[in-house]
Parts: structure tokens; sequence; C-alpha cells
């Protein structure tokens, strides 16, 4: 890759790393799912200028359910009921082992060896995670949800992959059409309008600057740059630096937030990040297995 692109993979990371310090702020000043409803609202708003990808309306709405509703009510919600911004950033990479399991099941892509024992490596760091529930203010009930917001993302992936090649920022943005009324019917219905409203009344500087900063720089420019440098080099090129985004996640969140992690939860996110190190980046040349020799 050329530096200045490998600078905008980076800087793509950082964005998505920073992004659970942002929501953690946003979860400060209204409901989880209003943050989230908004978000979605802002993302939309480029749609008069970008056309419709030749996506099919009800595969738009499953991927759009999937992908942004189901994966985000359950994380900001995660959150909000005890789920630190850094651990969170490594727990939802599950994401990645969960796609491959459903794409098995679903598309009939047969995992090969490496890729069960990144998967196997990765969940024994979720048990390992577990353990430790209980500790630093993490809840069973944030755990779940955030595990919860991994496989709706990982449903999202397979239904995703159906959508064939299509320019991902205007598909980003379509797809921002789908949560902001499921999101809000949600909010309406849990937090009550009274909440709600006094919410939007209310609304600070931070949490404004949270929805701008999960919906221009998170949503549009983060996807905008990945999907530009998807289309110029092979996905096998750029997906490794995803790997980067909880390491970004949890320093953010331990330099900004002060949160620290024990023994336990430290085993288990290396565990995760092993799993996926082993997954996603390519093997060196001498680990490779030799081809079979051709039979006479």
């Amino acid at each position: 890759m050329r530096p200045a692109h490998i600078g905008l993979a980076l800087l793509v990371a950082a964005i998505w790393g920073f992004n659970f310090v942002v929501i953690h702020l946003g979860l400060g000043s209204m409901p989880a799912l209003l943050l989230a409803a908004l978000r979605f609202v802002v993302a939309a708003l480029p749609v008069v200028l970008l056309p419709r990808p030749a996506v099919s309306w009800p595969r738009l709405v499953a991927i759009g359910l999937f992908l942004f509703v189901g994966q985000f009510a359950l994380l900001f919600t995660g959150m909000a009921q005890g789920m630190p911004p850094g651990l969170a950033s490594v727990t939802l990479q599950a994401q990645g082992f969960l796609t491959a399991l459903l794409a098995a099941a679903v598309l009939r892509e047969r995992p090969g060896p490496r890729q069960i024992a990144g998967i196997a490596v990765a969940f024994a760091g979720l048990g390992v995670i577990a353990l430790s529930v209980g500790e630093g203010g993490v809840t069973p009930l944030g755990f779940g949800l955030s595990l919860g917001a991994a496989a709706s993302w990982a449903v999202g992936n397979v239904l995703l992959r159906g959508a064939g090649r299509v320019d991902m920022l205007a598909l980003m943005v379509w797809l921002s059409l789908v949560p902001p009324l499921p999101l809000l019917c949600l909010s309406l219905w849990l937090d009550g309008p009274a909440a709600l409203g006094a919410a939007l009344a209310g609304i600070s500087w931070v949490g404004a600057g949270a929805v701008l900063y999960l919906a221009v720089l998170a949503t549009l420019v983060g996807f905008g740059l990945w999907g530009q440098l998807l289309k110029l080099y092979p996905a096998s090129t750029v997906a490794p630096f995803s790997l980067l985004v909880p390491i970004f996640g949890t320093l953010s969140a331990a330099l900004v937030l002060g949160e620290r992690f024990g023994p336990l939860r430290l085993l288990g996110m290396a565990l995760i990040l092993l799993g996926l190190a082993v997954t996603v980046l390519p093997w060196p040349r001498r680990l490779r297995p030799r081809p079979a020799a051709p039979r006479p």
C-alpha cells in the first residue's frame, strides 16, 4: 500500500476505535436508543445527493435492521447498562467469528483449519472475559447485550454479502434510512415520551458533538474511506487494519476515561485479538501448507 493509503487506513481505525469513548460520553446526556436514532438521522441526510445502490428494497431493509438497528440498539443499551467502552470495543469483534460460523451454515462457506483455530482461541477469550463479569462495573446484562450486538452485526454481514460490489458510502447512507423510525419507536416505548422530550429539549454540547461524531466521522467518513481503500486494494490487504480498532478503543478508553483492565480481562482481550490475527492476517510462506505433489 502507498504510505498515504496506510495513513488513511490508520485514520479509519482510530476513528472507529475512539467511537466507543464518544458513545460513552453521549450516553451521559441522552437515552441510548435516542442517541442511536439521532446518529442515523444525521447520517442519512446525504441521501438526496447519492443514488440508491443496485440493491433491492427488501434486502436493503433487512441489512439495515441487522447491521444498524440490531447492532447499535444492543450495543448502546449494553454500554448504558454496564459495559465499559474499551471492553466493548474488543467484545464486539466477536462478529468476525460469528460471521464465519453463519457463512458456513447459510452460505456453505467451509472455514479452513486456520479459521477454526482462530475462532476457538477467540471464543476462549470471550469465556475468560465472562469470568470477569461483575468486576470493574461490568454487568452480565451489559456483556450479554454486547454479544447480541456482535451477533446482529454478523447476520448483517452475511446479508451484505448478497448485495454485490456496490459503492460503500452510498450503501451506508441509504441503509441509514432504515434505523431512525424503529429506534425512535423503541425509545418511546422503553424510555417514555417525557424522558424523550426532556432529552431532546435539553441536549448538551457533548450530546450534540457525540451525534455528529458518530454520524459524520464514524459512519460517513469512516465507511467512505474504507470503501475507497477496498476499491484500490484486495480485501486481504485492507481487512487486517480492522485489528487496530479494538487497540485504539482500549487505549482511548484508558487515556480519556481512565478505564482499567484486570489480569483476567487483559488475558481475554489478548486471546480475542490473537484469534482475530490468526483468522485475518496472511500466513508467511514458510508456514503455508505445501500443495500435494500431482500423481504421475
